[in-house]
């Protein structure tokens, strides 16, 4: 499946998109049944504004609300949504401790964290759990809905001022995406995807040392220290590209 990214709008985009592994976050989405949400998040006046805003929508449905991330869990269980918006800080079990079960369980659900921290330390992490999303409290109302719809279909959402943040943390003086040889262009694009050093092999037909050996390659041409670094760097500069099987038509 080819990569997409959102169109910008006219307030100017915030969200960077890329194809996810097809095997989570797509439950629904051929247009037969509403997108079921539940929201994690501890403040009573964020999370009921988020309902309403997304149940303005015809085609979402808040199926529940938690406070806590033991209580989403338990919503989890109970309701199998197709989408979990989840706050990092919450009591208890922490926003990315709840992401990291819900990755483990075998619910089809995609966890969408919502926060107000960009810190490199919680967005590692998310990434390096398989999040479906990754967008900030300051997004727009629209870019919101955007992104629900674009996790549903298992698109892996990014917050552009998230990446930007993370692309700034490239190493001057590296050689950049121009001297990828083909094949490490590859392995790039199923980083991208969310892929494991073994998915990666089994997709390519590689060796796990050879990738492994591309895969450190690819770091150091692209300047950056970690898999996550390189995924905000592929979304920044628009090396994930590909034929696209349609744009959303709700954005822009």
């Amino acid at each position: 499946m080819a990569e997409r990214f959102l169109p910008a709008s006219p307030g100017g985009a915030r969200l960077e998109q890329a194809e996810l592994n097809p095997t989570r976050g797509t439950a629904r989405r051929s247009g037969e049944a509403p997108i079921r949400v539940v929201i994690v998040d501890d403040h009573a006046l964020v999370a009921e504004g988020t309902r309403q805003l997304l149940e303005s929508e015809t085609d979402i449905r808040v199926v529940g609300e938690a406070r806590t991330g033991e209580a989403g869990l338990s919503l989890l269980e109970q309701l199998a949504p197709d989408v979990m918006l989840v706050d990092i800080n919450l009591p208890g079990m922490s926003g990315l401790e709840l992401a990291r079960s819900a990755a483990g369980s075998s619910a089809n659900v995609a966890v969408l964290i919502v926060s107000a921290y960009d810190d490199y330390a919680y967005v590692a992490e998310a990434l390096e759990i398989g999040v479906a999303g990754y967008l900030l409290k300051t997004a727009s109302a629209r870019e919101l809905v955007d992104a629900v719809r674009a996790v549903a279909d298992g698109v892996f959402v990014l917050d552009r001022a998230v990446s930007a943040r993370l692309v700034r943390r490239r190493r001057p003086g590296s050689a950049g995406a121009t001297q990828l040889t083909e094949r490490e262009a590859d392995v790039l694009r199923c980083l991208t995807r969310g892929r494991s050093n073994k998915q990666i092999a089994s997709e390519l037909g590689l060796g796990l040392r050879t990738v492994e050996s591309h895969v450190s390659n690819v770091l150091a041409k692209l300047g950056v220290a970690s898999r996550t670094e390189a995924v905000a760097y592929a979304l920044g500069h628009r090396l994930v590209t590909g034929e696209s099987h349609g744009e959303p038509t709700h954005a822009g």
